[in-house]
């Protein structure tokens, strides 16, 4: 796993070949960390702008008198244009590159927060929404390409330091709209503009570094490894990881949406207060994300997404009966156990299907947001037929999922 890996003409033909697997002299050299922290920052700026969508959820709801099932659908219309498009992006640039796309897509972000701050009517809404999820669809496959190609052969390292700064940006969206939004209303959301422009400025730098790594190669065969699983069980464990990914992310996604509305229901506590709890549970999740890509190196990828998913199974069952503060407690080691299956999930895959990285990449970026906005709009509907506390007893049981984990092949062991 030392050489780039490049498509043969069944599938591709002339491809631009990324070093997404780091050559010898780069492992030498270890990681570029200046590079990792600048994407791992753009990621931050872009996911905080991201999480403002979910945290200003009740602000919208009184301005417009909105049900769960309308506020299920604004996450899902930011959530489809990602989910649709980024797979779409991943396989272009699997065959032409574009460096500085990823500060021409954060632009669509730009502009669909100042469209959201000005937003009068219910479609202008979701209109505004695709636009933000239109910018995360071109974000991710090539800064999780550029983070790899940075990785110096880290690459659960890599991908984590990726996943942190997402993380800890989607965690800072519910303290920035308690402490901005919720005060000065919704036209204030245009504020945050000022973070799409700077993390644009960071990406047109990024973006200049990674276009002089990007290397021309004729379309040539795939040599598999010896060891390596057949295509059927390549064909398996994807669908395996994509309903694992399906159990950890609706469950996230289901806390995202609507953990502020089960506190203020539940235990009568304000906005403010609900948005500090849900901080403190997507704070934990940008840590346990961090510390799974490391832990997947060393112990292996396998072993932590049996324990992340499983693990967090019986702290889920326990939320729904805990109190205020047990709650918030729960929802710590919940978020810490759970978030840690991310990188070693996205890892695997790219390893089973290196010749497809960031079409990968895209598809599994892709379904988490898509299945995240799917499953609140389902999860909105539920919650207005019966109730937020029965929609997280039932969610409660998604960590079961993780039992599919068993049927993971053993990867050769230079690509693990």
């Amino acid at each position: 796993m030392n050489k780039p890996v490049v498509v043969s003409e069944e599938t591709l033909t002339e491809p631009v070949v990324v070093d997404d697997v780091a050559p010898v002299a780069a492992k030498a050299a270890g990681p570029a960390y200046v590079v990792l922290a600048g994407i791992s920052v753009s990621h931050f700026l872009n996911d905080t702008m991201q999480s403002l969508i979910a945290s200003v959820y009740p602000i919208l709801k009184d301005a417009y008198a909105l049900d769960f099932a309308q506020i299920g659908m604004i996450t899902l219309a930011f959530q489809f244009t990602a989910s649709l498009l980024q797979p779409v992006v991943g396989h272009y640039t699997d065959k032409k590159a574009q460096p500085y796309s990823l500060a021409i897509g954060m632009a669509s972000t730009f502009f669909g927060l100042l469209l959201l701050s000005a937003a009068q009517q219910y479609l202008v809404i979701l209109v505004a929404a695709a636009l933000v999820g239109l910018g995360s669809a071109v974000f991710h496959p090539e800064s999780a390409r550029i983070a790899r190609l940075a990785s110096g052969g880290r690459y659960g390292f890599a991908q984590s330091v990726f996943q942190l700064g997402g993380s800890f940006g989607t965690s800072m969206g519910p303290v920035l709209a308690a402490l901005i939004v919720v005060p000065f209303g919704q036209g204030s959301i245009a504020w945050f503009s000022s973070i799409a422009f700077l993390a644009i400025l960071i990406l047109w730098r990024i973006g200049r570094w990674y276009a002089p790594q990007i290397k021309a190669r004729k379309a040539a065969a795939v040599q598999a490894h010896p060891d390596a699983p057949s295509s059927r069980r390549v064909a398996l464990a994807l669908l395996v990881l994509v309903a694992l990914l399906f159990s950890k992310q609706l469950y996230v996604s289901s806390l995202s949406s609507y953990y502020i509305f089960y506190l203020i229901d539940r235990f009568g506590v304000s906005t403010q207060a609900a948005q500090i709890y849900l901080f403190i549970f997507l704070a934990a999740n940008a840590v346990g994300a961090f510390l799974g890509g490391p832990l997947g190196d060393r112990f292996g990828r396998k072993i932590v997404i049996w324990i992340s998913i499983l693990g967090a199974l019986p702290f889920t069952l326990a939320l729904p009966y805990a109190g205020l503060y047990a709650s918030a407690v729960l929802s710590v080691v919940i978020g810490l156990i759970i978030s840690s299956t991310t990188s070693s999930i996205i890892v695997f895959a790219q390893e089973l299907v290196p010749h497809r990285f960031g079409m990968i990449s895209g598809v599994f970026f892709g379904v988490a947001f898509g299945i995240g906005g799917l499953g609140a709009a389902v999860l909105g509907k539920l919650a207005d037929h019966t109730s937020i506390e029965f929609v997280y007893q039932v969610c409660a049981y998604l960590p079961a999922i993780g039992l599919l984990t068993v049927f993971l092949p053993k990867l050769p062991r230079h690509t693990s």
